[in-house]
């Protein structure tokens, strides 16, 4: 057997170890309280690593600032809501750092924030992303290019047990994990894009799903939302002012508001 073969069972292994892994713990967990009371946020990229970049910004700050200010808005307005940041300034954080900081402070929900960018400067919007197999050639390029990052690790190949970002055998065996947490996933990552079109206008692409490693490594409903492209300039120009950010923010922080009363009114 080569040795691209004995990598691919070897990651195919992995996956459904942890996949079974990640079921057995939702059955006994996920149903047990009904209760939202821990989030995890966090700001993509950061550090040596900018993101996507437009003409003046960096997807690395903006995604900061909209982080922090969903975070703000929670801790302000839901009293009783811890919130734990994956980085709180301009640093580097590896991949799988920010998964197990949701892993071990056992949040219940992870929201991951970015900023996209296409090669057509004419199109603009939001997308939210959940765990899952890639629908299209486009949602597979999105997480191509956020997976990428950890590209800039030291053993990499190890670290991250065998994932190559730009294999498609290593994204499409990823979508399996987290299928314990999809549709609690995906019931977030709906009302995330319907703040975003009904509330406060922004054209949204809807919900997709695409293999993201972060995503793949989190025990909990977990999320990456796209708030805008930096490659358009109107919508760039949208996300560098403070009340463009404030609006996105919002927008993110009503959605986990009424997830959070959703999943408790079950109790």
């Amino acid at each position: 057997m080569s040795n691209t073969s004995y990598a691919s069972v070897n990651v195919l292994t992995k996956v459904f170890l942890l996949a079974i892994t990640l079921l057995n713990s939702s059955a006994a967990s996920e149903h047990a309280d009904n209760v939202v009371d821990t989030v995890v946020i966090d700001a993509g990229h950061g550090g040596k690593d900018p993101g996507t970049k437009g003409v003046f910004l960096k997807e690395k700050d903006v995604a900061l600032k909209i982080a922090l200010k969903v975070g703000s808005y929670i801790e302000k307005n839901i009293p009783g809501v811890k919130v734990i940041y994956t980085r709180k300034d301009d640093r580097y954080l590896p991949l799988d750092e920010r998964a197990a900081i949701a892993n071990k402070n056992k949040a219940d929900l992870f929201i991951c924030i970015h900023a996209n960018a296409i090669w057509k400067p004419e199109i603009n919007g939001t997308e939210t992303y959940v765990m899952g197999l890639s629908k299209s050639v486009g949602n597979l390029e999105v997480a191509k290019r956020e997976n990428s990052v950890i590209l800039l690790d030291d053993n990499y190949e190890e670290r991250y047990e065998g994932f190559d970002p730009n294999s498609p055998e290593s994204n499409i065996l990823f979508s399996i994990a987290q299928g314990a947490f999809q549709e609690s996933s995906l019931k977030f990552a709906g009302k995330v894009e319907s703040e975003f079109k009904s509330r406060i206008g922004r054209r949204s692409h809807g919900v997709k799903q695409a293999n993201f490693w972060v995503l793949w490594r989190t025990a909990m409903p977990s999320v990456l939302i796209e708030v805008g492209f930096l490659t358009n300039q109107k919508e760039e120009k949208f996300l560098y002012e403070e009340n463009g950010q404030n609006l996105i923010a919002s927008g993110i922080y009503r959605a986990f508001k009424e997830y959070k009363t959703q999943v408790e009114s079950i109790n």
